[in-house]
């Protein structure tokens, strides 16, 4: 045997990992957003106030992001492949209820716990990549895994809603029941648990290890880094539909295809990493992601025809997937012993800034108007390149 056919061999082998924790992403982030076209056809149905409906949203994304500072240390104790496993059950599990449900309260309940599903797979699977795959090869196997995770929320936000005219809203609850359950199957099927010895959980270590974490410099500036983004990006998302409006631009039919720019630019991204990788080298291409998203906040600003905004919010999805695919990448190097506590501590962060993000730009908006504030966003991200770029940019491997 060749001195290359080993390492053939281990890239095949992570290969079909990436592609089995790959699923198990999709089925998590589509479980994420079809309820919110449904919310409608559910208070019909149900009998109940839209508003009431809608609050289906928040019971599951406020316990996705809490779950996980939880299911990180859980998952290095026990094995972060068995809890996946887990997780991937109660998901599927807590989908058929909920078809199953008459009940808004009950249905409600069972979102908080397809929320707390969810949340432990996608930092899980983010640390057993980091666990499986070397770290030359690891920005671009995580990219793949992003292009599920998108592709995930981006088909559960649109298709649900054509469906739910066809096989109803417990229909398609039932879809995504199956696609969990096909997750955890191929997960049971395609992850083998072989030689990881299951420990025991105690809040001691798992409080200990996140001091550690928090205790590195790096972590705190990776931590640091995807609040940042998460406030900055996804924080203007929620006006582009009234900013819209007031100008008479357009509405939230528009704003829904400027959205779905932004994650085509993310889709983008995750076919061109490995090129990108190559030529610009990881800290150059931090500092192309601050450049390419400045520029598209500043056209934005301008307050363009909304065609001309969904050109850039395509060049702001690639921007953003460039600086946050290469973040989670670092982070899976600060600890091998704690990887899926840090994970899950970054995707904490990541969300808190997701979540604090409407209402600082939204202040924003209120006190100094959308063009300025657009321009600080601006001012903010291209700040965030170069800061990440001497940061974390310097002797990287690039992929072979």
């Amino acid at each position: 045997m060749s001195a290359s056919e080993p390492q053939v061999a281990a890239r095949d082998e992570a290969a079909r990992i990436v592609a089995v924790l790959s699923f198990c992403g999709f089925a998590s982030t589509f479980a994420m957003r079809f309820v919110d076209p449904m919310v409608g056809v559910i208070a019909r149905d149900t009998g109940r106030d839209p508003h009431d409906v809608a609050l289906l949203a928040s019971a599951f994304a406020l316990p996705y992001a809490l779950v996980q500072p939880v299911l990180g240390p859980v998952g290095d104790a026990l094995g972060k492949v068995r809890v996946i496993k887990v997780c991937l059950v109660c998901l599927a599990v807590a989908l058929l209820l909920g078809a199953l449900s008459r009940d808004l309260e009950v249905l409600l309940a069972l979102r908080v716990l397809s929320g707390m599903a969810a949340g432990g797979v996608i930092p899980l699977v983010l640390a057993t990549i980091g666990d499986r795959v070397p770290i030359a090869e690891r920005q671009v196997a995580i990219s793949r895994f992003l292009l599920f995770w998108i592709s995930g929320q981006l088909i559960g936000g649109s298709l649900s809603g054509v469906l739910t005219a066809a096989i109803g809203w417990r229909g398609v609850f039932l879809l995504a029941a199956l696609l969990g359950a096909v997750a955890a199957a191929a997960a049971v099927a395609g992850l083998s648990t072989r030689g990881v010895a299951a420990g025991r959980f105690s809040p001691s270590v798992a409080f200990r290890r996140y001091a550690g974490i928090v205790a590195m410099p790096r972590a705190r500036a990776l931590f640091a880094f995807v609040f940042v983004e998460g406030a900055l990006v996804f924080g203007i998302q929620p006006y582009l539909a009234p900013l819209l409006e007031d100008r008479g631009a357009g509405g939230s039919a528009e704003a829904g295809l400027i959205i779905a720019s932004f994650a085509a630019g993310g889709i983008l991204y995750t076919l061109a990493v490995r090129g990108l990788l190559r030529l610009l080298g990881i800290r150059r291409m931090l500092i192309a992601a601050g450049l390419l998203g400045a520029g598209a906040f500043s056209i934005v600003s301008g307050e363009p025809a909304w065609p001309v905004q969904a050109g850039a919010f395509l060049a702001l999805g690639a921007a953003f997937y460039m600086l946050h695919n290469s973040f989670q990448t670092q982070v899976t190097e600060l600890t091998a012993e704690a990887r899926g506590s840090a994970v899950s501590l970054h995707a904490f962060s990541y969300f808190v800034g997701q979540a604090l993000g409407p209402p600082l730009i939204g202040f924003g908006i209120l006190m100094a108007g959308a063009p300025i504030t657009l321009v600080l966003c601006a001012a903010g991200l291209l700040t965030l390149g170069l800061v990440a770029a001497s940061v974390i940019g310097r002797n990287q491997p690039r992929p072979l």
